[in-house]
């Protein structure tokens, strides 16, 4: 039996391609069923291959979670402070992806507390990550979330 080999990695413009329908998946599985269209076209947006080469050049670290060639998940960190994106493809969730790429990003924190702004439907993942609500539920252009956050002070920051 052929064991697996596993990344984890920095995004390369070779993969923008396979992110973007990485991400889409996974949202239009669990999150656009609870949107309005305008919230299903602005992440489309945010997700289009052009749009993650733009923040590769800025100031986002991008890592994807890559088995045998093929991308599983992603994790972005903007700014070193907040979490933008983590996606696990449909069909590899729930063996740890997620967290494998949570615990590579925690160490790239430049601050005490970790933001996102999760999905509703995503909300009890973050809570098992040690992410707490910290904020009434928004929307914008059509993105419906919940503000939440993770500390990151008192010395072990990869407690989930």
């Amino acid at each position: 039996m052929n064991k697996a080999i596993v990344t984890l990695r920095k995004l390369a413009p070779a993969d923008l391609d396979a992110a973007s329908a990485l991400c889409m998946a996974s949202f239009m599985d669990a999150v656009a069923p609870t949107l309005h269209e305008q919230g299903v076209q602005t992440f489309a947006h945010i997700a289009a291959p052009g749009a993650f080469a733009e923040r590769m050049q800025g100031h986002n670290l991008i890592l994807v979670h890559e088995e045998d060639g093929t991308l599983q998940g992603l994790v972005e960190l903007k700014e070193g402070r907040h979490l933008a994106m983590l996606f696990v493809a449909p069909g590899h969730q729930r063996q740890g992806i997620g967290g494998r790429l949570l615990d590579a990003i925690l160490p790239q924190v430049r601050t005490e507390v970790l933001t996102v702004s999760a999905s509703l439907s995503s909300v009890e993942a973050y809570r098992r990550y040690g992410f707490e609500c910290s904020g009434d539920v928004a929307e914008v252009s059509g993105l419906v979330y919940q503000p939440m956050e993770k500390s990151l002070s008192g010395g072990n920051t990869n407690d989930r």
